[in-house]
């Protein structure tokens, strides 16, 4: 089904803040609704990440915005222009991709100055212009080494050097570090954000893990199931998720509803505390007047290196997953042990959706 595309939105005019701006987006494939009418607005310069599992929709509208695919409804705009029916090359954007995608017969430098030469540029331009891409991201001394001779973390940043030598105005970066070890994912997330504010242009990332998109992201988008859930700074999305799919997705949380919130909360809500809100204290501690507070069993210890989890079965029924940092004054907790859960009042969360019936642990355990 086609249908016909919107007039450009007026809300946002080039050179006011939006870089680009998702109006009423949908992409369907056959009979799958893949987007479904997404809303966004991007701004100038913001490293911008759109987080979800597979199967979201964060890949799909990148590939809009990137102009490999064309929106089934809804417009696509670039500074207020829209763009929705235009080839990827008369768009300002580049894409970096997972795999590079870097040519192995050509060097360093003719992989960065590969897209000026298509286009026409001069030699002495495309090798000054690759130079300084190259320099943007540390590698200035590469540029005679083949792909072959770069670790994984090299070849991204060659990649990543190749998409800015053609100076987007927008970025598009589709789960480039999911190829790299875990502690050279980590180093490069550090280089990606320290690039990006150098540069100074729209970064927008698309990535299935939360850590990245805390540790770099200006905001984040949270997608499920073809609609965003929410948009918000790293620090709004994990301290005040709007639903229970947020909560759960981005970092590892506890849900309390039905009996398990009556008995615990004294309420009939559905609401959530992250593990390292909850204090844990032996039965016939001090425990603040003001706090709440429920007993339980300690059903499972997880060691984590730099933390402890403790798996709790609450005697009003339900567990909560208790998280302590491994500091040199931790007490330990036996499976069996009687142990007290306290929390403020403030470190619980209210959300709109209730989607569970007891105290639960979502997220990665």
């Amino acid at each position: 089904m086609t249908e016909t595309l919107p007039a450009p939105s007026a809300r946002h005019a080039p050179g006011d803040g939006a870089a680009v701006e998702l109006v009423h987006l949908r992409k369907e494939f056959g009979e799958v609704v893949a987007v479904d009418a997404v809303d966004l607005v991007i701004r100038h310069g913001e490293f911008f990440s759109m987080l979800g599992p597979s199967g979201s929709g964060k890949t799909t509208v990148l590939r809009m915005i990137a102009g490999f695919e064309v929106p089934t409804a809804g417009a696509v705009l670039l500074e207020g222009r829209d763009v929705s029916h235009l080839a990827p090359y008369d768009r300002d954007v580049n894409t970096v991709f997972q795999d590079y995608a870097l040519f192995p017969h050509m060097d360093v430098g003719q992989n960065v100055e590969y897209g000026l030469r298509v286009k026409g540029v001069g030699r002495a331009e495309r090798r000054r212009r690759a130079t300084e891409a190259l320099a943007s991201v540390r590698l200035a001394d590469f540029q005679r080494r083949r792909p072959s001779q770069l670790s994984g973390g090299q070849r991204q940043r060659v990649a990543l050097a190749r998409a800015l030598v053609n100076r987007p105005k927008v970025l598009l970066l589709d789960e480039p570090l999911g190829a790299l070890d875990l502690k050279l994912r980590e180093e490069m997330q550090v280089e990606l954000k320290a690039i990006q504010h150098e540069v100074g242009i729209t970064f927008v990332f698309v990535t299935h893990d939360q850590h990245e998109a805390l540790s770099m992201s200006d905001r984040v988008a949270v997608f499920n199931r073809g609609l965003i859930e929410q948009v918000g700074t790293p620090l709004e999305i994990y301290e005040h998720p709007a639903t229970a799919f947020v909560a759960g997705f981005v970092g590892t949380t506890n849900l309390l509803s039905g009996d398990a919130a009556r008995a615990v909360l004294g309420r009939d809500v559905v609401a959530t505390i992250r593990p390292e809100r909850i204090r844990m204290i032996a039965p016939g501690a001090a425990v603040a007047a003001d706090a709440i507070r429920c007993r339980g069993t300690v059903f499972e210890v997880l060691y984590l290196g730099a933390e402890t989890r403790f798996v709790v079965a609450l005697d009003a029924g339900g567990r909560l997953l208790v998280s302590r940092p491994n500091t040199s004054d931790h007490t330990d907790a036996a499976p069996g042990s009687a142990v007290v859960l306290s929390w403020r009042e403030d470190d619980v969360r209210l959300i709109s959706d209730p989607t569970t019936t007891s105290a639960t642990t979502r997220g990665n355990p």
